[in-house]
């Protein structure tokens, strides 16, 4: 026999509806009140492909997926408006979660190899000159100019 609760529904139906109601999208999180101020539409939008963004539709036939070819440049993907602000997969992500929802910082430096100048061909103030970490250095810097 299935509960009732007054006004005749019974206990599943109310729950069942209540989940339906939620302001929740399944992509979405419990964003901090920090978060949530200036972070854009909660709806579905049209970028400027004429790709609905944020309809868990992910195929659409204005999408450069599936128009693809050896003309089409990648970098037309990128950018805020393919990513929604609210329903976006990437956000259950633990750091993400624990960002978004707790309020806790994602800790940095655990792929950093601050001994490592990586750069130093990029930062060379003369052309030609050998590289600073060519030179003998033990770190790559050449210490002060």
């Amino acid at each position: 026999m299935e509960r009732k609760e007054s006004g005749g529904q019974s206990l599943r139906q109310t729950s069942k509806q209540a989940k339906e109601q939620s302001e929740l999208d399944p992509f979405e999180i419990n964003f901090l009140p920090q978060f949530l101020e200036g972070r854009g539409p909660r709806e579905p939008f049209v970028n400027s492909h004429g790709v609905v963004i944020g309809d868990h539709e992910y195929e659409s036939e204005q999408s450069p997926l599936e128009n693809w070819s050896e003309d089409v440049d990648p970098a037309v993907m990128s950018g805020d408006e393919w990513v929604h602000p609210f329903k976006d997969v990437g956000f259950h992500s633990p750091e993400n979660k624990d960002y978004f929802e707790k309020g806790i910082v994602p800790q940095t430096g655990g792929f950093m190899h601050a001994d490592k100048n990586v750069a130093y061909q990029a930062y060379s103030d003369n052309e030609g000159e050998e590289p600073a970490n060519e030179r003998g250095t033990e770190n790559g810097f050449s210490g002060s100019k």
